[in-house]
């Protein structure tokens, strides 16, 4: 091994071989890629969820990348492994990721094959192999692009490609948009019996069967409570009357909540902050008074604040019963 090579395994060192894809139950923006289609190239492999908003918050960079680099033999691979049992349904799949602009391949893990394969734990993960097929990089969560790039670069180039292109200028817009980090003092927060923490309506939460709740007079910090008639499921509390309410109080510029519509379509909601019409704080989802439709399974931004950020109460009206809220999160 001469000084170069060696220099090279300090940088990038070799972690494992890149396993296969044979686990996907379907692909999607394309044909299954072998490890034939695979062969002699740089290959960028990204684990997501289409709700989670710390993988979609990456997008800006996976999709500059891919369109980059894709001349000079980078293969990009997403892989949606499902966190949420609404995730499993490839026709949300598919329209989530049109929505999203993503073009490149993508393989379904519904059966968490590829997500075992790789023995990864994470959404978002980012998997880089070189030309030979061995994984020189990972990264796990948001940020550390530069360094990912510098590695895609890196290994492109070693891979014989004779002229890179400059690096893309990204520029994230809209739910897209990194979080104000300073200011996130709130987790995310799942809406269900399962895994959720912080509910504070007196009442005792019943699994699978309509409850009546009460807010009490006032949420401290990363507290929430309903409001009127909920059912409340393993992964959902669906508003089983109108005008069921749910109520936080957070720490964050951004507000998000994963919502599915009803099984009859459409549902209409009223957003309010600190009692108040959003206005200038609404998010991308709502209009300056407040109004929404859930007419997808999907993340909804609710909420997104200018100036100083201050602890503040979001009240979900949802004018419409069946709607199920899933997962708050923030950024």
């Amino acid at each position: 091994m001469n000084t170069n090579e060696l220099l090279d395994r300090l940088r990038f060192p070799f972690e494992s071989r890149l396993p296969g894809f044979t686990g996907a139950t379907q692909w999607l923006n394309g044909s299954p890629l072998r490890p034939s289609d695979l062969q002699g190239k740089v290959v960028v492999v990204d684990f997501g969820t289409f709700t989670c908003i710390n993988w979609i918050r990456t997008l800006p960079y996976i999709r500059s990348w891919a369109k980059t680099y894709g001349g000079a033999g980078l293969v990009t691979v997403g892989v949606q492994t499902p966190e949420f049992a609404i995730e499993h349904d490839v026709e949300s799949v598919r329209k989530a990721l049109r929505a999203m602009h993503v073009d490149y391949p993508v393989a379904v893990d519904n059966e968490f094959r590829i997500w075992n394969a790789f023995a990864n734990r994470y959404w978002p993960a980012l998997y880089i192999a070189d030309a030979k097929g061995w994984i020189r990089h990972h990264h796990f969560g948001e940020d550390g692009y530069t360094r990912s790039e510098q590695v895609i670069r890196h290994l492109l180039g070693q891979s014989g490609a004779a002229e890179l292109p400059e690096g893309p200028t990204i520029d994230p817009q809209g739910i897209e948009v990194p979080a104000d980090w300073e200011n996130v003092r709130s987790p995310e927060t799942y809406v269900a019996l399962a895994r959720s923490e912080g509910f504070v309506s007196p009442e005792v939460a019943a699994f699978a069967e309509p409850r009546s709740y009460t807010p009490p007079a006032r949420l401290k910090r990363n507290e929430w409570a309903l409001a009127g008639s909920w059912i409340i499921g393993r992964e959902e509390a669906t508003a089983n009357e109108p005008n069921a309410r749910i109520s936080y109080r957070f720490h964050a510029r951004d507000l998000n909540l994963i919502l599915t519509p009803p099984p009859a379509g459409s549902a209409r909601f009223r957003v309010s902050i600190d009692g108040e019409r959003p206005d200038a704080a609404h998010g991308i989802d709502i209009d300056d008074d407040g109004n929404g439709i859930v007419t997808d399974s999907r993340l909804y931004q609710l909420i997104r604040q200018r100036g100083d950020i201050t602890d503040a109460q979001v009240d979900v009206e949802f004018i419409d019963p069946g709607v199920a809220a899933l997962c708050f999160t923030f950024g």
